[in-house]
């Protein structure tokens, strides 16, 4: 059975929808556009070699980049076909497959980040599971990175919007607290008018990682 982000997918890219989605971001780059925010913001979280998850991590692009910085990555995502991609092109990078609202890697990260609109992608009703899920992989004293569109301009056509008061109270229950909030990867302080945002989550106790040093 093919998942909300392949239906959607298939819909508005096409069949080949992994390949274009990795090449878009090539040419992104060769054009000289900066295509690392989401681990430049992780860089200045936390410094490697720490463990980083990449929940819903896609082709590769964020991975491919942290583990460049130093980190111990590992990309993990229900799509075999973006999997696929991410695997031809870093195949010595540690790729799983699996259902963010069911897996066990049996391992924690000092981060988890799940960007790439993957919290609004999930399956319908599975919010409270996947975030049970991420935060299960955490380290203690480690942070929760969630970067997402919150409206139509900023999510792929035919995803409906996550609310951030469901993604707070869904990690509040496992007693992560929302400890920082953003509009950007580059820092830029939260507005709800801007349509994105990057939310940090960590147990009270983990000050070191709140994210007050960014811009």
């Amino acid at each position: 059975m093919s998942t909300r982000w392949e239906r959607i997918a298939r819909e508005t890219v096409g069949a080949d929808y992994a390949r274009v989605y990795d090449q878009r971001f090539r040419a992104m780059a060769a054009r000289g556009a900066d295509i690392h925010g989401e681990a430049t913001f992780v860089a200045r979280l936390l410094a490697p070699p720490a463990r980083v998850l990449d929940a819903g991590c896609g082709t590769g692009r964020v991975a491919v980049r942290l583990a460049e910085l130093g980190y111990d990555v590992v990309g993990v995502d229900v799509d075999a076909s973006m999997l696929d991609v991410a695997r031809a092109g870093a195949p010595e990078l540690d790729w799983r497959l699996a259902d963010l609202s069911a897996f066990d890697l049996g391992e924690r990260f000092d981060v988890v980040l799940v960007a790439g609109n993957t919290i609004p992608l999930l399956e319908p009703g599975t919010l409270l599971d996947a975030c049970e899920r991420l935060g299960r992989h955490l380290a203690p004293g480690g942070v929760v990175v969630c970067g997402f569109g919150l409206d139509a301009a900023h999510l792929p056509a035919g995803c409906p919007p996550t609310a951030l008061s469901d993604l707070d109270a869904a990690f509040g229950a496992l007693g992560l607290d929302a400890t920082a909030r953003y509009s950007s990867w580059d820092g830029a302080a939260f507005d709800a008018t801007d349509g994105y945002a990057i939310t940090l989550y960590a147990e009270p106790a983990a000050s070191g990682l709140r994210g007050s040093d960014l811009p």
